[in-house]
This record gives structure tokens, sequence and C-alpha cells, in this order.
């Protein structure tokens, strides 16, 4: 690998870890504004949403000029690929908090009604999916990275709690659709996040070990 190659690399990671937390914190933006019923903060989400996107467009450029320019094989290319993808999990990510933050604005044109959800413990838990995987992003760990995997079932589970409980309390409350519509809304985004905070843990065992493990089922690809 040449000095020029390790420079590329190194300065690929630290823009990759800036958008790891600029979505983390948007994230937590977006919880704070469903808990705290504040539309500021959550139209603050929203704006900052345009800085993640650009930054998911230069380290998208970053990696194909490397893979242009180096063509690297064996790790540094498995590295470079599995960037490319946990990059555009991580604007999907930030995206789905902007859709929270959205839900937030509509929310709050209406009285609080009772949650017939768990909805405290689904941002959690969405929070703790995406700093579990970016953790193991970082720390190039696997393990970390399995335990972000084994919980997505849980979310899983939680969303379709969520979706019979608000049936419910729409056909005893056909006025309020449209609040249980928004709060349906955060439960579906916050079960997408965790499908993306699973795909970059996935991706890191990946880079690690050059194991596909999306299909375990059926078998492990490898590279």
């Amino acid at each position: 690998m040449t000095r020029h190659f390790q420079r590329e690399i190194d300065k690929l990671k630290k823009k990759m870890l800036h958008v790891a937390a600029m979505v983390e914190e948007n994230l937590q933006g977006a919880v704070k504004s469903v808990t705290e019923r504040d539309a500021i903060l959550a139209s603050e989400v929203i704006e900052r949403d345009n800085d993640i996107d650009q930054m998911e467009v230069e380290v998208e450029e970053d990696c194909l000029k490397i893979l242009a320019l180096h063509q690297p094989v064996a790790y540094d290319l498995r590295f470079l690929i599995a960037v490319l993808k946990i990059n555009n999990d991580l604007e999907r990510i930030g995206d789905l908090a902007t859709n929270i933050a959205e839900r937030t604005r509509e929310l709050v044109q209406y009285p609080p009604l009772r949650v017939p959800f768990d909805l405290d413990g689904m941002l959690q838990l969405a929070i703790e999916m995406v700093k579990g995987s970016v953790d193991s992003l970082v720390e190039l760990d696997s393990r970390r990275a399995d335990q972000v995997c084994k919980t997505d079932d849980e979310m899983d589970a939680w969303h379709r709690g969520a979706y019979a409980a608000i049936q419910e309390e729409i056909a005893k409350n056909p006025d309020a659709v449209k609040y249980y519509i928004s709060l349906l809304g955060i439960s579906r985004n916050l079960e997408r996040i965790g499908d993306h905070a699973t795909n970059i843990a996935e991706d890191v065992m990946y880079m690690e070990s050059g194991e596909i493990v999306r299909h375990q089922g059926e078998g492990l690809a490898h590279f």
C-alpha cells in the first residue's frame, strides 16, 4: 500500500465517521422533538438533513476516485465496498430521522392523547441500534455488530405491536385518526432505522471477515 493510498483511506475514514456523527446527532434531535413535542427542534432536524446529504455525496465520490485510481484488492477493496454501502445506509437513517421530525410537526397540532404502545422504548432502541452499529464501525468490532443484528427482531416485533394497538385506538376514537396515523408513521420509521442499522452492522462484519451474513440461513458467501 502506497503512502498516498493510505492517506486517502485515512481521509475517507474520518469523513465517514463525521457522517455517522451527524446522523446520530440528528436522530437524537428527532427523538427529542417527539418526546418533548418540540416543533422548533423538529424543524432544525429537517434543515440539517441537507448537510448529511452533501456529505454522503462527498464520501461516495471519494470512494469512486480511490477505486479508479488505485484499483485496490482483498481487504482494501472489501473496505471500500462496505463504506459505499454503509454510507448509503447512514444517509437513509438521516432521511428517516427527518421523517420522524416531520411527524412531530403534525402531532403538535393536536392535543396529546394516550400513546397505545411503548413509543419511548422504540425510540431508545432505535438510538441504541444506530449507536451500536456506528460504534462497531469505529472500533471494527464484529461482536458489537452481531449484537445489533440480533436486536432487529425486537424492533420488528414492537412495530407489529404498535400497528395492532393503533388500529384498536382508531376504531375506538375515529376522530383522532390523523393523530394516530402520525404515531404509526413514527413507529414505521423507527422500524426502518433498525433495518438500516442492521445493514451497517452486517457490512462491518463483512469488512472484517469477508463473509456476507445477510443470508446465513442459505449458506455464507465468501469474498
